[in-house]
């Protein structure tokens, strides 16, 4: 789809459909919603732009667009907050860009059975706000929390701070209004009831719907599980000599058994160094430290003191020193603020480069996460002797679940995006690749968060999922036959007989 002037009738008919001022085709309005902030080739960002985006303020207006992109074979990218480390919201062949954020509205709200119904365009953070004056909250806490939408969750099948106390995104999310391609509303749940948890009726839609990256339709309407308004938290940072004794320390802790237990975090000695070297919101600590571990719990006031009292006595006995009140308070405080701020790192040489963040994700068992951990180091030290580009800033492995039993893993890799060319993107990509490879070797997920449908990885995920593979390419011809929704994603195209 090209938009070559106003009198398309692909815009006459949207307008007719949305209102004049709710589709933008201005060069603004498509390059603001072209990116998002894991590293980007911008030097080919001219490739990866919308036609136009609207914006619908009603599940009836997303599927009167959906009916006529459908109808006319237009391919249509949604976007929520745009705050997704895998270019699901990010166009590879134009069309119509959706963005859901006049859905913002919350529709229910009921106290007794501890649920809220909104549109998936409100924001978790304006949402908790509205909450809080009942003593309740959404727990979906991800890094991006203040400017994510509930919508982008669905469609990524998000991953929270705070999952191993409360669950993640497909734990809270009890049901929610899919359009699909074709523009046809349905309502996927436990059974057929909103605000049900359970049930054995049927297949488990609301799963399928999860976590696809808009390549099958757009959420627009969520039923969530709210729960009490914590009374307390308390989020303690101790401070390692080792990485062995940190890494023996935060398995410790998360086998605790300790009812309040919201996650564990364990950052290696690379992160230590980047953080000492180049975050300005660190507190220096000395050199002797080569590894930090973090808890979080959540609850009332007497069960967390207690809780804390026993991760208290388990960390010391692992040999870890308390860094204090007001250092554990203030960088879990803190924990979203360096999402999207303006970073820097550094060239082989030393020299200082504006940098931006990207974070390689994975699910890896614990027992794993050593070997993993080296292995991955050893690709970032390759990228680094290739190019000046890139640079090394360390990782972090954390709780997936209560037991943790699995953790979402991840190396930081600094990326100079404005000297970013062909070959320097294709190392990056390659990176990526091979950063994957790793994870399944070890039986792992390509993903734990993310997702995996970026260049690199994504070749991996017929690997990861087999026969499992070919189902979803059965999936999408069956619901998208004519290949609409964020149209190349997935490696999705095999599904109408296009190469890999």
């Amino acid at each position: 789809m090209t938009v070559t002037a106003l009198s398309d009738p692909v815009l006459g008919e949207l307008r007719q459909i949305l209102g004049d001022e709710h589709v933008l085709t201005g060069k603004a309005d498509r390059l603001n919603r072209a990116r998002v902030p894991a590293p980007f080739p911008v030097h080919r960002w001219a490739e990866r732009l919308p036609d136009l985006v609207v914006m619908p303020g009603s599940t009836e207006e997303v599927a009167e667009v959906l009916k006529l992109a459908n109808r006319l074979r237009v391919p249509v990218v949604p976007r929520d907050g745009g705050t997704g480390l895998t270019d699901g919201a990010v166009p590879l062949r134009g069309g119509i860009l959706v963005d859901v954020k006049r859905l913002n509205h919350i529709k229910d709200l009921d106290l007794d059975n501890r649920t809220c119904t909104v549109g998936t365009g409100i924001n978790a953070l304006k949402l908790n706000e509205r909450l809080a004056v009942h003593d309740l909250i959404y727990p979906d806490d991800p890094a991006s929390y203040p400017c994510s939408l509930v919508g982008g969750r669905i469609g990524t099948s998000g991953w929270s701070l705070i999952g191993s106390r409360y669950g993640h995104t497909r734990d809270l999310v009890l049901s929610f209004d899919h359009v699909l391609p074709s523009g046809q509303v349905i309502h996927v749940g436990d059974g057929i009831g909103r605000k049900i948890t359970k049930s054995s009726s049927g297949y488990q839609l609301k799963h399928l719907f999860m976590g696809h990256q808009g390549t099958l339709g757009i959420a627009t309407e969520a039923t969530l599980k709210l729960f009490p308004k914590p009374e307390a938290e308390f989020s303690p940072f101790w401070a390692f000599s080792d990485y062995a004794d940190a890494y023996r320390c935060v398995g410790l802790l998360a086998r605790a058994g300790v009812a309040t237990f919201a996650g564990a975090v364990l950052f290696d000695e690379w992160k230590v160094a980047y953080l000492r070297r180049d975050d300005e919101a660190y507190i220096p600590q000395p050199s002797s430290v080569k590894a930090l571990v973090c808890a979080a719990l959540y609850g009332y006031a007497d069960e967390v003191e207690a809780g804390g009292r026993r991760l208290m006595r388990i960390a010391r006995d692992a040999g870890a020193r308390y860094l204090g009140d007001e250092i554990s308070q203030g960088d879990w405080a803190a924990r979203h603020d360096r999402y999207a701020t303006p970073l820097h790192g550094r060239t082989k040489s030393g020299q200082v480069a504006p940098m931006s963040w990207h974070c390689e994700d994975a699910s890896i068992n614990y027992t794993n996460l050593p070997s993993v951990r080296l292995a991955w180091h050893e690709i970032a030290d390759r990228l680094r002797r290739e190019s000046d580009v890139f640079d090394d800033w360390g990782m972090f492995a954390y709780t997936n679940g209560a037991t943790g039993a699995d953790y979402l893993t991840e190396i930081d890799i600094g990326i100079w995006e404005q000297r970013l060319d062909d070959r320097t993107w294709a190392a990056w990509v390659r990176a990526k690749r091979d950063l994957a490879a790793v994870a399944l070797a070890h039986g792992g997920s390509i993903s734990a968060c993310h997702g995996s449908c970026r260049e690199g990885e994504v070749d991996l995920v017929p690997q990861e999922l087999g026969g499992g593979f070919e189902v979803m390419l059965q999936i999408k011809r069956a619901l998208d036959p004519h290949n609409i929704m964020n149209p190349g994603k997935y490696l999705l195209d095999q599904a109408y007989g296009a190469p890999s």
